[in-house]
Order: structure tokens, then sequence, then C-alpha cells
């Protein structure tokens, strides 16, 4: 029986998110990738024990995360069932739909249709009643903005979702779709963009500027770059990566000599820091505090408690942030 440990909440800073009543953590867990069948479910078990000892208690999925899509939802449900049934109300626990789910012209993107019908099997999957945050993980180009957040809507009319929130929405459709839910009377909570010190774009597009201006939350994924961050690549593409495995999400042409020296020159700051590059890039992402919560996923609670670590130092010199971007933009 896991009983959780008693200092969880000493050392993890808490956000808050937006104008809202609603505080996450630093770090957030992601089961985007090594959360299914593919992975031995009692580490699966011991990393989400292992985080929210450690004061993680949000735990972000999506629909389709796996694989197989909807195994990650699945994988959680049993690992609530079996150690979190009495700290539910300790945890916020989001999902989002936007992605191919299931055949058809009903399976994808934004139509009320899909929307909630996801939502209905999502819960079912994970054995929950509701979701703290349900997501729009996608902008859809031909369904109505006022469709896709009217079933935000009516998701938490419908006592399913708390507070609902958009991902990969540029900065006008975030704007419109906070607009749109104001009218109906459920805000944005949050948006969840790709960031990282090698990708800027949440920066130079203003979508930054825009959530600050609304007063809407952040959560960054991919604050590692799919791995490039972590000092795996120091030294090239090892046989054993995500890049030599050409995952759709990275594949070896991505690792240059260039980048292979930038990624270097940006180790030796982190040293120079007390930190490995993998707890400098989380870092550098919560700096300022702009972003509530960075999103890490885990291979092992080792590796979480390693990323757990950069909270200890958040805090950046202007000569360190202006290094970086020299380096980053060289």
């Amino acid at each position: 029986m896991y009983t959780a440990h008693p200092d969880r909440y000493a050392d993890m800073p808490y956000r808050r998110t937006g104008r809202s009543g609603l505080k996450l953590p630093a770090l957030s867990l992601g089961l985007w990738h090594n959360f299914g069948p593919d992975r031995p479910v009692e580490t699966q078990r011991a990393i989400l024990r292992r985080a929210f000892d450690l004061g993680v208690t949000h735990f972000d999925l999506a629909n389709n995360y796996g694989p197989p899509p909807g195994s990650a939802e699945s994988a959680l449900g049993e690992a609530l069932k079996a150690d979190f049934a009495s700290y539910r109300d300790e945890l916020v626990i989001s999902t989002k739909a936007g992605y191919l789910m299931w055949p058809g012209p009903y399976g994808e993107w934004g139509s009320r249709k899909y929307l909630l019908s996801s939502l209905d099997q999502s819960l079912t999957r994970m054995g929950l009643d509701y979701v703290d945050v349900f997501y729009s993980h996608r902008p859809d180009p031909e369904t109505p903005l006022e469709e896709t957040m009217g079933a935000l809507h009516t998701a938490v009319r419908q006592g399913k979702a708390l507070y609902v929130g958009v991902s990969n929405y540029s900065p006008e459709q975030t704007r419109e779709a906070a607009r749109i839910l104001a009218e109906l009377g459920t805000p944005l909570l949050i948006h969840q963009p790709r960031y990282s010190m090698l990708d800027r774009r949440p920066e130079t597009s203003g979508l930054l500027d825009t959530l600050d201006e609304l007063r809407v939350g952040s959560i960054a994924y991919s604050p590692l770059e799919q791995g490039l961050l972590t000092g795996r690549y120091l030294d090239g593409t090892p046989e054993d990566s995500r890049a030599a495995s050409d995952s759709p999400f990275l594949n070896s042409d991505a690792v240059t000599e260039e980048l292979v020296g930038k990624l270097r020159d940006l180790d030796e700051i982190a040293k120079s820091r007390g930190q490995s590059l993998a707890q400098m890039a989380l870092a550098w992402v919560l700096r300022e505090g702009r972003v509530t919560s960075a999103l890490v996923g885990a291979s092992s609670p080792k590796q979480l408690e390693d990323s757990v670590s950069a909270i200890g130092n958040l805090d950046f010199g202007s000569d360190e942030l202006t290094r970086i971007d020299k380096i980053v933009n060289r």
C-alpha cells in the first residue's frame, strides 16, 4: 500500500495559473512517452509515486498518448486506483483531444462531436468522474472556433472538467478563443506551447506577450527539445537514442556538428551553474516566472529526480542569458 511522503510539499514551488485560483507545480509530469504496454507496469507506477512524493501534483495526458493511443490514460487509471485513490483531491489531471484517435470523420480535430465523445472515453480509461483541465489539442482549420470552444464550455457545465485550455494555438487564435470562452462564462485557463532554449517561437510569435496580456497561464512541452538538451548528444547521436530511431519527433538529420557544438557550449554554462544541461534547460524555461510550469517526461524515478533538481537554481544572471542567446543564435 502506497503512502505519500509527508514532506511532499516542502520544496516544490507552486505557481498561480494566470488569474485563476489554481496553482501548478513548477515541474509537471507528462505521460506522452513511457506509459503504455511496452513499459513495465511497476516502473510506470514507481515514476508516478516518486513524482507525487517530490511535489509533482500535475499529471498531463492526451487521448492519443501511448503508444498505442489511449494506453497512457489506461495506465494512469490503473495507478490511480492502486495508489492514488485517497489522494485524488491533491492531484491535477489534464487530458486533451484534437489529434487522430479513431477512424472516420469524427475521430480527430475540433468538432463538438469529437471533443465530447473523446472526453467521455478518456474519463472511462482513467476511471475518473472529471479531469481538472481539458484541452483543445490543436486548432481545427475547418470547424468554427465557436463550436470548439463551446464544446470545452459544455465539458465544464457537465462537471466533466474544472478548467479548459488550448495547445498549439497561435497568438491570434488564442486571443479569439479567450474572447469566446469569456462570453460563454468559462475562462481560458492555460495554453500549452512547445518551448525550449532551442525553440523560441512562443517568444518570437508574441504568444507569451499575448498570454501575459490575457492573464492566461502557460505550460511548456518539450522543454528538453525531445532529449537534445539532456546531454545525451554531446558526443553525437547514441545508438539507443530517440534520434537514432528516426522518431517522427526527432531524427538523426537534426543532430548536426553545428548543433553538437552548441550543446557542448551550453553544457559548459550549465556546469558553471552546478547543473546538468537538462536541469539548466528546465530552469531557463521557468526563468522570470512567465511560464507557469514545464512538462517533463521520465523513463525512471531517477531521471525524474534529476529533472526536479532543476528547481534548486531557477535564477539566471544577465550575462548567462546573453551567453545562452549568443550560442543558440549563432
